[in-house]
């Protein structure tokens, strides 16, 4: 097996669990408040994310370079995953995949004003398109726009935007201290709400909240493999196996079946963001290309380490 098949083949593990990861998150928002579930699923992550980090030879301390960009980063993550993690209770698993695979295109977006990026007309007419997917999927005037939905573009908006900020670090910060501070501030502001949301949490129900926080460092783990293995050009788009894996969760342990409006609004969407990558993984498109030199699929995640 070569190392661009194995990338691929690591990609799609990892992304599969991510979706068991949100499946499990949706299982346990019924019962529980989602500052608790994230504050248990960060501290259980806690202890092997560190210890991957501190057997790591290249890192020498944990020291921020930039710390207030390093805080401001920690912040956006903070409420892209409370949003993320909400996301997932209250809607549809297929529904929120939809909204929060607009990432791509809002960092397209973002990278302008914020990066300097030159975007051409094809990707500026891609991020229309994919916004008029958006437009499908909330189908607004035929439903009521929810606090799930806001919940997450918000998630999406506030990952695009850390996203962004990793970008304009420019490889100054380690990608240790960047997945380390947001999972200890995370801990620190959920552990405030505590007091105010708490609800006794039984043993069964632990275990879950622990295997949310393991099932993300298992993931993390094959998704550095993979960016090790194959080019982010072959990596970036099978985020998007996500939905179908989103569909069969759904289907069978939540009884949801996406209807046309999703069905059609996540296409489109799906498809926006695919010629996005492609287009920055050609040569003499741009001197920058965020969504793929950044390479941070995921609303709850770090960068990859390299």
């Amino acid at each position: 097996m070569n190392a661009a098949l194995k990338g691929l083949v690591a990609a799609l593990v990892a992304f599969a669990i991510f979706s068991s990861h949100d499946a499990v998150i949706k299982s346990l928002g019924g019962s529980y408040p989602v500052f608790q579930i994230i504050f248990f699923s960060m501290l259980f992550a806690f202890v092997p994310m560190s210890m991957l980090m501190l057997a790591d030879k290249a890192v020498d301390n944990f020291r921020p370079r930039h710390p207030w960009l390093v805080l401001l980063r920690s912040c956006l993550t903070i409420v892209s995953m409370s949003c993320g993690f909400y996301a997932f209770t209250a809607l549809p698993l297929a529904e929120v995949y939809g909204l929060l695979f607009t990432m791509p295109l809002l960092i397209t977006a973002f990278s302008v004003p914020l990066l300097g990026e030159t975007v051409r007309a094809q990707r500026w007419a891609a991020v229309v398109v994919g916004l008029v997917g958006v437009l499908i999927v909330l189908r607004p005037g035929m439903v009521s726009m929810s606090l799930g939905h806001l919940a997450a573009l918000t998630a999406a908006c506030a990952n695009s935007l850390a996203t962004i900020l990793i970008r304009k670090l420019g490889g100054q910060e380690r990608s240790a201290v960047l997945i380390l501070y947001p999972m200890i501030l995370s801990m620190i502001a959920m552990s405030l709400t505590l007091p105010f949301v708490y609800v006794p949490v039984d043993l069964p129900d632990l275990g879950l909240m622990a295997t949310i926080g393991f099932l993300s460092v298992i993931a993390q783990i094959f998704i550095i493999g993979a960016y090790r293995a194959a080019p982010a050009a072959v990596v970036a788009p099978l985020q998007y196996s996500q939905i179908l894996w989103a569909t069969l969760f759904g289907a069978l342990f939540f009884a949801e079946i996406p209807d046309i409006y999703v069905a059609v609004g996540s296409s489109i969407i799906i498809a926006s963001g695919i010629f996005v990558v492609w287009r920055e993984s050609r040569e003499n498109v741009s001197m920058q290309t965020p969504v793929l030199k950044t390479a941070n699929p995921r609303f709850d995640t770090g960068p990859q380490p390299k």
